[in-house]
């Protein structure tokens, strides 16, 4: 393995998901200017994200299936009136 090439100024990091404001501390090297207190009280570098494992659906379970027969249905009926209204 090289030497010299990881980072050395990892600090912890108060990660807020925008989405439903579930609240992570890791340890991360991301540069930050906003500053928050956590649900512990102390207070981090803050990270804001919009999507994490707290509100992916792939994560949480809540996938949602689309109705791809119906789509595809739609868009030939598009295309059809499309071609219509040309003639």
């Amino acid at each position: 393995m090289k030497k010299d090439i990881h980072p050395k100024d990892y600090k912890e990091v108060l990660f807020i998901d925008n989405s439903n404001g579930a609240e992570f501390i890791i340890a991360s090297t991301v540069h930050t200017t906003e500053k928050a207190k956590a649900k512990n009280g102390k207070e981090y570098p803050l990270y804001r994200l919009e999507v994490s494992s707290a509100s992916h659906p792939f994560y949480t379970g809540n996938e949602k299936s689309l109705d791809t027969a119906g789509r595809a249905e739609k868009f030939k009926a598009r295309v059809a009136k499309a071609k219509a209204g040309k003639k």
